[in-house]
């Protein structure tokens, strides 16, 4: 029998890396995955060395805290659905300027 016929159980950082990266990166961290630690820890190597998610379409934080400080000097609010979208959040700023 060979070495890799083993299956190593993970560490609990390892997997609470692991489910760290797969929310940065917006991914599913697979069952199968999370039993052994060697495949775990490819799959660590790979989910690294991507760039983060952008979170989706949602506006930047530097995007909000401006509409914010529009949104007080023009004594209105910013729309919740400008808080979902960028390309909103970009409008309403562009509009209120």
């Amino acid at each position: 029998m060979e070495r890799d016929d083993f299956v190593i159980p993970v560490t609990h950082r390892q997997l609470a890396y692991a489910r760290a990266l797969a929310l940065r990166n917006q991914t599913i961290l697979p069952w199968e995955t999370q039993q052994d630690r060697r495949a775990l820890s490819r799959w660590i190597e790979d989910q690294a060395a991507m760039r983060p998610a952008e979170g989706g379409n949602r506006p930047s934080s530097k995007q909000v805290a401006f509409a914010e400080r529009l949104a007080r000097l023009k004594r209105r609010a910013v729309p919740d659905e400008c808080f979902r979208d960028r390309q909103l959040m970009s409008r309403w700023i562009d509009c209120n300027r």
